[in-house]
């Protein structure tokens, strides 16, 4: 379960050592956006003090590598002798990206006798949204997610909801046609400290059957974590819909809703969804 995906800046100490702290299902130590070119090399070489320390409460640990050739490959292999359980890499244009990154650390990972790490690719331009359902092909690809503000930027559009929510549904369709986690939500909410429309983006992206989320800022992740779980209301719902399922070998009423096999198969879906 991914429900909360916190991005933390692989080179702050500070944000680093609280990480563990902050409930995420996922912290992401990130060594693109957040970290200054200077710093880069830096961060990558304290990766595995990082990694240990961010995951010390159970979270998964996940590293965004830089998308630049001369430096992804260092990353990536970075990460994967640090312990990380997974990559997400920026600027996935077609599944050869993820082809190559896995061949080469499949060499490091038999010789670690370690998992084989896992992906999440980041589709931030409409070539790579057109291209999302090849994407999702990939070895090692656990989930998709749209970088919405990349994806305006490269659109040369303002990142409002009525410029993502076509291109964020067509990777979200690709994902899960293909069993990938489906990660994001279908607007940008830049103004971190906007809790209301953060929750009601939430419950938006999960409506349409968006599994998580990434976010930049700890105060987030309560309402991630709330907002893509089921609610007491709809577990209560579940168990009744299967409990009088029991009894019936055909569609039936219950409450006055008419309960059938998609139907059954949705209350099954949100009692698996339990913590």
């Amino acid at each position: 379960m991914m429900r909360s995906l916190l991005y933390v800046p692989a080179d702050s100490a500070r944000f680093i050592g609280k990480a563990h702290e902050r409930g995420a299902d996922a912290i992401i130590l990130d060594l693109e956006d957040s970290v200054a070119p200077e710093h880069k090399s830096t961060a990558r070489l304290g990766l595995g003090q990082s990694v240990a320390a961010v995951g010390q409460a159970g979270a998964d640990v996940l590293v965004r590598i830089n998308s630049s050739d001369e430096i992804q490959l260092a990353d990536a292999m970075a990460a994967c002798r640090a312990g990380a359980d997974g990559l997400v890499i920026p600027k996935v244009h077609q599944p050869r990206q993820l082809d190559d990154l896995a061949y080469i650390l499949s060499d490091i990972e038999a010789e670690m006798q370690r998992p084989p790490m896992q992906f999440i690719a980041l589709i931030e331009d409409p070539g790579a949204v057109l291209n999302a359902v090849a994407i999702a092909t990939a070895p090692r690809l656990i989930g998709l997610a749209t970088g919405g503000e990349d994806l305006a930027l490269s659109l040369g559009a303002l990142p409002t909801p009525a410029v993502l929510h076509f291109p964020k549904l067509l990777v979200h369709y690709a994902a899960k046609a293909k069993g990938l986690l489906s990660l994001g939500l279908l607007r940008s909410v830049a103004n971190y400290s906007d809790l209301e429309a953060i929750t009601l983006a939430v419950h938006e992206a999960r409506a349409h059957g968006f599994d998580g989320a990434t976010c930049i800022h700890p105060s987030i992740v309560p309402l991630l974590n709330a907002g893509f779980s089921p609610s007491d209301e709809e577990l209560a719902w579940a168990t009744r819909v299967l409990d009088a399922s029991k009894s019936h070998k055909s569609a039936f009423s219950l409450d006055g809703e008419m309960i059938d096999v998609p139907v059954i198969a949705r209350a099954r879906r949100t009692l698996g969804l339990r913590n």
